[in-house]
C-alpha cells in the first residue's frame, strides 16, 4: 500500500515560505546565519563525508516522521520494525544538485528516505515524491563541520 506524503508527516503539508527564516532553536544558533541558511558544511555523522556546503540549504521546522537510524547491516537484515523519530528541525533544499554526496532509497510510497551516499547510513533526511523541489535533512541526524 502507497502511503500518502500527508499520512507521513503529521504537521503542516505545506513548505514553509522562504522568508522570513524561522528563529533558530536553542543550540542551533550557531549552525543558522542571519538569512536562515547553514553556515557550516553538513556531514554525514558517522563516515564525516560531506552531505551539503555551506549556503546550500534554509533552516525549516516541519515534523516528519523518518525510520530509525540503521547501518546498512542492520538494514539488511530484515528483523522487524525498530520504530522511527519525529523530527522537527531540518536544513531544506530546494534542488537536489545542491548536495555534495547523498543517496536515495526506493520509493517507500511516496517517499524516497535521504542516506548518506559513501556508507549508506540513513535515514538522513526525506523526499516526497510529489513535491520535486523540498529535500529535507535532519538536524539531529547529521554532523557539521
Amino acid at each position: 500500500m502507497a502511503a500518502a506524503c500527508t499520512e507521513m508527516e503529521p504537521a503542516a503539508a505545506a513548505p514553509p515560505p522562504p522568508s522570513p527564516p524561522p528563529p533558530a532553536a536553542p543550540g542551533s544558533g550557531e549552525l543558522v546565519c542571519a538569512q536562515g541558511r547553514n553556515l557550516k558544511a553538513v556531514l554525514c555523522q558517522r563516515c564525516g563525508s560531506r552531505v551539503l556546503l555551506p549556503g546550500a540549504a534554509t533552516f525549516a521546522r516541519r515534523e516528519l516522521l523518518l525510520p530509525a537510524m540503521r547501518k546498512k547491516a542492520a538494514a539488511a537484515g530484515g528483523g522487524g520494525s525498530s520504530g522511527g523519530d519525529v523530527v522537527r528541525e531540518h536544513w531544506l533544499v530546494r534542488d537536489m544538485f545542491s548536495f555534495e554526496n547523498v543517496g536515495f532509497t526506493r520509493d517507500v510510497g511516496n517517499v524516497k528516505f535521504l542516506v548518506c551516499a559513501d556508507c549508506e547510513a540513513g535515514p538522513i533526511g526525506w523526499h516526497c515524491l510529489d513535491d520535486k523541489e523540498s529535500f529535507y535533512v535532519a538536524l539531529d541526524r547529521v554532523a557539521h563541520e
